[in-house]
């Protein structure tokens, strides 16, 4: 693991929080928009380390956490048929539904699996012709790619016995929405780093424009979160709205093409509803009518329809970066892990996870 540790090196994250210090003249706030850059932040104690003129809040770079409710109620009730093979990132299991979630409903019997990539869904198909199995897919630009392909496969092999329920959602729509929504906070943000390994950033030349804000693209350990912090403080200090790329190792300008076509042959872009956001337009993929077989929600109508509940949980302030995890009533109370009233709590890159770990494992360094 040497190239990890030579970015989480004491010295040279110290070397980095000074020059903040030394840059950052004025107050600024600056949302890291991606869930694992939370994560690292909270981690590794970055937002300990710097100023206090620099406040750090944080956005909705949680896929499982604005996947929205109406979305894993279908998600319910197409898993609670009996000829449905269920497949899902593990990830999902556990956020809650309007009555239920996937784990409870695969302790009562029905089959849910988890699985690691939505290519051993097309196994499992295979393996099952007089089962239909569906495949959950769910996430940003990132995991959009190797669905896409599922989906593709699936056509080229016949199999007439599988299909996607698709909640796939984008972040540069995500940004402009946050951006220019009445009493924003926001001066700078950090875009996702594995997000523009697939889409690029020639996108987010106009959106900074628009919002009149720097973006800097930024990895997730932490001498990349610190350097991107540098950037944008830079960019703010100087009054500038450009795009920057901190994470140059892993991305370019243009992003993966071949992964971008296959997108492009399977997806279009559509309006979407975010959890806790609300409607965004243009800030979906949807599956194209030319693979409309393969879509589970044209295969498997939904006939309940969701009721939505107030449980007091704050989930919606958060993902909107209005609120901190532990603003939260119910944080670390009625909301653990263990008990999650909202998805933040549940998924691995959601900010009330981030927020909860040092709480259940104090020692962590």
């Amino acid at each position: 693991m040497k190239y990890v540790d030579e970015f989480r090196h004491p010295e040279k994250v110290q070397h980095w929080v000074d020059a903040i210090d030394k840059i950052a003249v004025r107050p600024w706030t600056i949302m890291e928009v991606c869930g694992g850059q939370t994560h690292a932040i909270v981690k590794f104690g970055l937002h300990q380390l710097l100023p206090p003129s620099i406040r750090l809040i944080h956005g909705p770079g949680c896929p499982v956490c604005v996947t929205p409710l109406e979305m894993i109620d279908h998600a319910l009730e197409i898993a609670a048929r009996k000829e449905v093979i269920f497949c899902s990132f593990g990830d999902m299991l556990r956020v809650p539904g309007s009555s239920t979630d996937l784990l409870t409903l695969r302790a009562r019997g029905s089959d849910v699996r988890m699985i690691h990539s939505p290519l051993e869904a097309l196994e499992i198909a295979a393996q099952n012709p007089r089962r239909q199995v569906v495949f959950f897919g769910v996430g940003f630009e990132t995991t959009a790619p190797p669905n896409a392909m599922a989906i593709f496969q699936a056509r080229q092999r016949s199999l007439c016995n599988f299909s996607v329920l698709c909640s796939h959602v984008l972040v540069p729509p995500a940004l402009s929405f946050l951006g220019l929504a009445e009493g924003c906070q926001v001066q700078g943000f950090l875009a996702a780093g594995h997000v523009c390994t697939v889409s690029g950033y020639a996108q987010y030349h106009p959106l900074a424009k628009q919002l009149k804000m720097p973006i800097v693209i930024t990895g997730f350990e932490p001498l990349d979160i610190l350097q991107g912090l540098y950037f944008c403080i830079e960019l703010l200090e100087r009054n500038e709205c450009a795009v920057l790329n901190q994470y140059e190792r892993a991305v370019h300008e243009i992003g993966n093409m071949a992964a971008q076509h296959i997108v492009d042959e399977i997806f279009e872009v559509v309006d979407c509803n975010w959890r806790g956001i609300g409607m965004i337009e243009k800030s979906g993929l949807g599956i194209k009518k030319a693979y409309a077989d393969l879509d589970a929600a044209a295969r498997f109508p939904k006939h309940t329809k969701t009721a939505l509940v107030d449980t007091g949980c704050w989930s919606g302030l958060i993902l909107q970066g209005k609120k901190k995890p532990h603003d939260c009533p119910l944080f670390g109370k009625e909301c653990t892990p263990e008990t999650p009233m909202g998805a933040p709590m549940v998924s691995t890159e959601g900010a009330c996870s981030a927020y909860y770990a040092p709480l259940r494992f104090p020692t962590r360094s």
